[in-house]
């Protein structure tokens, strides 16, 4: 079952210190003014910041979800498409890409998906 943009929004409100913003075309997340995650309404996709290991894994595992977004600073961002990836995988994915970007004591705050 496809993740909708409602439970994506679901899943970005669980976690502390999630700001949101809208431009035209496309939703930014941030953890303490560090970018996270974006979401594009027009194509239904997600772009999240996720370790270069992972990134290459999921590209590799299913192409047709997960494509090569860019890689910066060691990181390597993926597109994801809401219509072929389930609710709680998102959710794991969505949670990496904000440990990866939160600061350790907010982190420590909530260690593991038992949101």
């Amino acid at each position: 079952m496809a993740t909708t943009s409602k439970q994506l929004f679901k899943i970005l409100d669980g976690l502390a210190e999630v700001q949101r913003s809208s431009g035209q075309q496309y939703d930014s997340f941030r953890v303490r003014g560090k970018l996270f995650g974006y979401y594009w309404p027009r194509t239904q996709t997600v772009g999240l910041k996720q370790t270069l290991s992972e990134q290459l894994a999921l590209v590799a595992e299913r192409p047709e979800v997960f494509e090569v977004q860019f890689t910066a600073g060691g990181f390597g961002w993926v597109v994801v498409y809401l219509e072929g990836i389930q609710a709680d995988e998102m959710k794991e994915l969505v949670f990496e890409a904000w440990r990866l970007s939160a600061p350790e004591e907010l982190v420590a705050q909530v260690p593991d998906l038992a949101l």
